[in-house]
């Protein structure tokens, strides 16, 4: 197979050619691209939920983080009647079925707008949520492990008994307060890398199942 190359711009960093490189070399956005997804993240929600089942029966589905929306796009191929409410900070470019909220989710009437949008408690909440980057690995990781509990903690003041919670975590997992919290409220908690995760990313998953009443 033939490497496509990046066309060198005389005011593109070197970091911004390589990053380019890289999606034009990388399988799984070259499968997104030919099947219809708008972003190759929708291939570890796909290996997620074949080694979780976390989208089995799923009914009312809240997406944190949604933007692009491939996450949303995988819920609608596989469950068409589900109601998804998805929020993000970013503009999301509609989806059929999907209810969008262009807001932060750390605004304090996010949690009641969902809810409210969604109909009643969701059976499943997904997390794909992550701080902006400041250059400062301590800093960035504290920023994405303070949204993580935050998804976290409206997934256990909402979610439906039996119910399941992903989110995107770090290498070396969640911190042992917020896994604590989760194995006291789930049935279940585990972490995951799936292989559509690039081979250098600290990126991990948090899998927890089974809401207790």
């Amino acid at each position: 197979m033939t490497k496509e190359r990046v066309r060198t711009a005389r005011k593109r960093s070197a970091q911004s050619t390589r990053w380019l490189q890289r999606q034009l070399d990388d399988p799984y956005v070259k499968r997104a691209k030919a099947e219809g997804y708008r972003s190759r993240a929708a291939y570890k929600l796909i290996e997620l939920d074949e080694k979780f089942a976390l989208l089995k029966g799923a009914q009312r589905v809240v997406d944190l983080g949604i933007a692009p929306g491939g996450w949303a796009q995988v819920i609608r191929k596989m469950h068409p009647k589900a109601a998804i409410v998805g929020i993000d900070l970013l503009p999301v470019d509609p989806i059929e079925g999907v209810t969008l909220l262009e807001m932060d989710f750390m605004d304090d009437s996010a949690p009641g707008l969902l809810i409210d949008a969604l109909g009643g408690p969701p059976d499943l909440v997904l997390s794909d949520m992550a701080a902006n980057t400041t250059g400062h690995k301590q800093t960035d990781h504290l920023r994405t492990m303070g949204l993580v509990e935050a998804a976290a903690a409206f997934a256990i003041d909402n979610l439906h008994p039996g119910g399941s919670f992903l989110s995107k975590s770090f290498a070396g997992g969640s911190d042992q307060s917020l896994l604590s919290e989760l194995k006291r409220n789930f049935t279940s908690v585990k972490h995951a890398k799936p292989p559509a995760s690039r081979k250098g990313s600290v990126e991990w998953y948090v899998v927890a199942k089974g809401k207790k009443a």
